[in-house]
């Protein structure tokens, strides 16, 4: 895979990773284009991230089939306009991913990528085979089975959502690289991290590692607040971020929408191990001034609460008293089992024709609550949160 772009335009004479804040006030195309196109130029151009025939894979999140006004995924007008930029590069764009629910295709049906991808052209890449790699810039986990698409393409270019998440707080641009994990590995890596957050978030910062996108766009223009990512509510944020550090965009993020970011729990880990640059001192930001980019009163998920923060010792008291936990609203269940289906821990089962939730055995990954169509299941706050 190509990294000369990468390191390139990484490497300043202060060490300062850049991070691109640009204005966009919605999705019509030509300002969309506009705007990611001005991001990508304070980076240096397009032209210092591809060259003449390079294969290019731009991964968005294409969380399951909902239209692009929800802002579940990478709106389609995004994408286009780094289609676009790639073409103007001489590179050849592919798009693929990993949805939660649904193939690809039928997600990017419902998304408005398959639009994009058949009037501009563009292979849609279901990442459906993995292949075990070694990850050496691994701090804790040394392999990985990621997509083989991921072998194929010599640049890739991330596309996050700006959402929040139920377990992680905030998916932004280090998370949107999960998306590699094919189908129902992504349920095994959220078995094998439990309730520990902290673990997750080392492993979404390994596999970054790995991945590694030598360039990232983040669709900030209407990003997701409330119980997101899948059925949080949108709000109008107007802007597009770009870099190269993800950790570095991620940080940023939480300065504009006002949230510390020692509250996202991959940043935390990402200082206490070295990977990017999490003090804004460390990082140069371009474009829109950072304190005039602020959006006020942006609404956290309900698990924004202090169990995560408590000592192991006490968990089994916590996750009944403290800690949020999914919650179903049956006048919205359709029974369609998606959850069943998609629960890491079969904490999920159909009794008496409604589904239940084991909550003894229940990680609070909140992937039932991520993937449901039906938008049926809830957030629920422990009882001593509140208190507290």
């Amino acid at each position: 895979m190509k990294i000369i772009g990468f390191l390139m335009n990484s490497m300043t004479d202060s060490c300062k990773s850049k991070v691109a804040i640009v204005k966009c006030e919605d999705y019509q195309e030509e300002k969309v284009y506009e705007a990611v196109r001005d991001s990508v130029d304070l980076l240096g151009g397009i032209g210092g991230f591809i060259r003449d025939g390079d294969r290019v894979l731009l991964k968005p999140n294409l969380l399951s089939g909902k239209a692009p006004e929800n802002a579940v995924t990478t709106h389609p007008s995004v994408v286009s306009a780094v289609v676009r930029l790639v073409k103007e590069a001489g590179g050849i764009s592919c798009i693929g991913d990993s949805p939660g629910v649904g193939g690809l295709k039928r997600v990017a049906e419902k998304t408005g990528i398959k639009e994009v991808s058949d009037t501009m052209g563009v292979k849609l890449v279901e990442f459906d085979e993995a292949v075990d790699v070694e990850n050496k810039r691994g701090h804790i986990f040394k392999r990985f089975e990621v997509a083989k698409a991921f072998l194929g393409a010599d640049v890739i270019i991330n596309l996050p959502k700006l959402k929040t998440h139920g377990q992680m707080l905030l998916t932004l641009c280090v998370k949107n690289n999960f998306g590699f994990v094919v189908g129902n590995r992504k349920a095994k890596w959220h078995l094998k991290a439990g309730i520990d957050v902290n673990f997750f978030a080392q492993m979404l910062l390994d596999l970054y590692l790995l991945i590694q996108p030598q360039l990232t766009i983040m669709d900030g223009i209407v990003g997701m607040e409330g119980d997101g990512p899948g059925n949080g509510d949108p709000r109008k944020v107007g802007l597009i971020f770009a870099g190269i550090d993800c950790v570095a965009i991620d940080t940023v993020i939480c300065q504009t929408l006002g949230i510390p970011s020692d509250d996202v729990y991959i940043i935390r880990a990402a200082r206490q191990k070295g990977i990017g640059k999490t003090d804004l001192k460390e990082i140069e930001v371009l474009g829109e001034d950072l304190g005039k980019a602020k959006i006020r009163d942006f609404k956290l998920p309900k698990t924004h609460d202090i169990g995560f923060r408590i000592p192991k010792v006490l968990s089994n008291f916590i996750k009944n008293t403290v800690t949020s936990k999914p919650s179903i609203d049956h006048t919205k269940c359709r029974s369609c089992q998606v959850c069943v289906d998609s629960c890491p821990s079969q904490t999920m089962k159909t009794v008496n024709g409604k589904i239940n939730i084991d909550y003894k055995t229940c990680i609070r990954c909140f992937c039932c609550q991520e993937l449901c169509p039906e938008g049926a299941v809830g957030i629920k706050r422990g009882w001593l949160s509140d208190i507290l």
